[in-house]
């Protein structure tokens, strides 16, 4: 039989990625990216708490280059997520889902989870007088 050489059910090698779909899977990165970020976070307000050694250390590695690009990353994990949540909702209803209005709002929100997270940074940074 024919059908013995086909696979059981789809998936990532069967089908070329499309927008949609890579948006699908960065939704879901970036929750995971959120929840990673989380725990930093909770390090960073437990080293508050506990004392200024501890503070002193966390604010350390955040300033070092791995820790901001870790924070840059969770900050862009945020805004993507954010973004691409209030897709959804649109989706749940009833509205964009053309494929064609789809791909538009796709595009739109990588852009403006783009702009976002620089807009931020380059805010911050103006703020502390870095520029």
């Amino acid at each position: 039989m024919a059908s013995q050489n086909r696979p059981l059910s789809p998936h990532l090698q069967v089908y070329k990625p499309q927008l949609t779909s890579v948006l699908s899977i960065t939704h879901r990165a970036t929750g995971i990216a959120l929840a990673v970020g989380t725990l930093l976070l909770v390090c960073w307000l437990l080293a508050a708490a506990t004392g200024e050694s501890a503070f002193e250390d966390v604010q350390a590695f955040n300033g070092s280059w791995i820790g901001k690009l870790l924070l840059f990353g969770w900050s862009y994990a945020l805004f993507y997520h954010m973004c691409n949540g209030l897709r959804h909702l649109f989706w749940d209803a009833g509205k964009g889902l053309e494929l064609e209005t789809a791909y538009m709002t796709g595009r739109l929100v990588v852009a403006a989870s783009i702009v976002l997270t620089v807009g931020v940074w380059v805010w911050a940074y103006a703020s502390m007088g870095a520029f």
